[in-house]
């Protein structure tokens, strides 16, 4: 993630109308002509944090790419970027880095087609708006928001500009899961009507700098509760479950535990006198969240960031035929030994995902489980070919909305609140 914390306050202190406004930026030339065909596509970076930079590399390795400016408020992340493209193409990108505003400076160039935001997560969705206000495409590292108000703006924006938006959801692309979400479409579980999904990783150890201060995801712990990073665990199975497209998430209901693994790290860490363990954290339990949807089906999501213990990000879908549990394996009614599992290799050779069939020893060297590859090739794709990406600003504003709802719910004793209709 790049340095935009340091002035993150200042920034959404000045996000007032005009920053989710068209009156922003002026709307792209309607005199100038269109490119067509299948194009190189211009990007701008914002953000060159580790994240950022990370997910420069892989951009550089796609096909038709070309990046004439990047953004960052950390001078030493710039420079670390523009010797990056400098290394892998030749040209020495602009750079941007006059404050926490200089992105717009950017956005006012006409060579750039899209731009890749993968600055801290609070500024993910003003920062987009703006982009797509510039007459820009987007690609939003997640979640694609914090709150209900920037989630409605997204869909705004999008609706009002025309322009194209794609999340850079990479849980999604993994082979097993890619496999399972051809299982889905084909019908082979049955009719689905329950999944379970969790993102169980202690990260306590990125919730501060080398001089003891916070990162965003240390801010983020001390100030919100509830689910604050829903897209990697629900992303998957709301495809598998045809979210947004043959069904949607109607209400949901959440309940935490209390937080105690973040303070037992904190004073291990620093000592128990230490300022930072006088920190008040608001979230750091076990957080559980359950969603209904339109058609009735139950989707349960597991959140915890806090506690000592190895990652575990499982995934469940169930279905009149059979399930796959990714702790366990695959079991189909009449197909299966009776009672027995199946690894999912099992049905991988007839199941593959067509990406992974013809891209696959490519995707391998990225991270993610290959997810980072494909997710940024298909951001390219959606802007050379002019298309709709799969993971669209409507799945982005649903998932993101789980943040802003759980937390609500939390408020309200875990009561069910309700998820808005975003595609209408």
């Amino acid at each position: 993630m790049s340095q935009f914390p340091l002035s993150r306050r200042g920034f959404l202190a000045g996000t007032s109308a005009a920053i989710l406004s068209a009156e922003a930026f002026a709307q792209p030339d309607p005199g100038k002509p269109a490119r067509v065909g299948l194009i190189d596509v211009r990007v701008g970076i914002i953000g060159v944090g580790n994240r950022g930079s990370y997910l420069l590399n892989v951009l550089l390795s796609v096909p038709g790419t070309a990046v004439p400016a990047i953004c960052d408020i950390n001078e030493e992340n710039l420079a670390r970027a523009v010797g990056i493209v400098r290394d892998a193409r030749g040209n020495t990108p602009d750079g941007y880095s006059r404050g926490p505003f200089d992105y717009r400076r950017m956005l006012e160039r006409d060579d750039l087609d899209a731009v890749l935001i993968a600055t801290p997560i609070e500024l993910h969705a003003p920062m987009a708006v703006d982009a797509m206000h510039a007459g820009k495409h987007v690609a939003s590292e997640v979640p694609g928001a914090t709150n209900m108000a920037d989630c409605h703006a997204l869909v705004k924006a999008k609706q009002k500009t025309g322009r194209r938006y794609m999340l850079l959801e990479n849980y999604i692309y993994g082979y097993e899961r890619m496999m399972v979400a051809n299982m889905c479409k084909q019908g082979v579980f049955g009719e689905t009507y329950y999944a379970e999904c969790a993102y169980i990783h202690d990260c306590n150890y990125l919730r501060f700098k080398p001089d003891g201060s916070l990162t965003w995801r240390g801010e983020t712990a001390r100030d919100h509760n509830g689910n604050t990073y829903p897209t990697h665990s629900l992303g998957p199975v709301a495809k598998w479950m045809g979210i947004n497209k043959t069904d949607r998430l109607v209400s949901l209901t959440c309940m935490d535990s209390k937080g105690s693994g973040i303070r037992r790290y904190v004073e291990k860490k620093f000592g128990p006198g230490s300022q930072q363990a006088k920190i008040d954290w608001a979230g750091g339990g076990m957080c559980v969240t359950l969603i209904k949807t339109a058609q009735d089906r139950l989707i349960t999501v597991y959140y915890d960031v806090c506690s000592p213990r190895p990652m575990n990000l499982f995934l469940l879908i169930q279905g009149t035929e059979g399930l796959y549990d990714s702790r366990q394996g695959i079991y189909l009614d009449g197909v299966s030994p009776k009672d027995e599992w199946q690894k999912w290799q099992a049905y991988s050779d007839k199941f593959e995902h067509e990406y992974w069939k013809t891209r696959g020893e490519e995707a391998q060297k990225t991270g993610h489980g290959g997810g980072d590859y494909f997710v940024v090739s298909d951001f390219v794709e959606m802007v050379q070919q002019n298309k709709e990406p799969d993971i669209d600003v409507y799945d982005s504003a649903t998932w993101s909305a789980v943040t802003p709802l759980s937390q609500e719910s939390l408020q309200k004793g875990g009561s069910d609140v309700k998820f808005p209709d975003f595609t209408t």
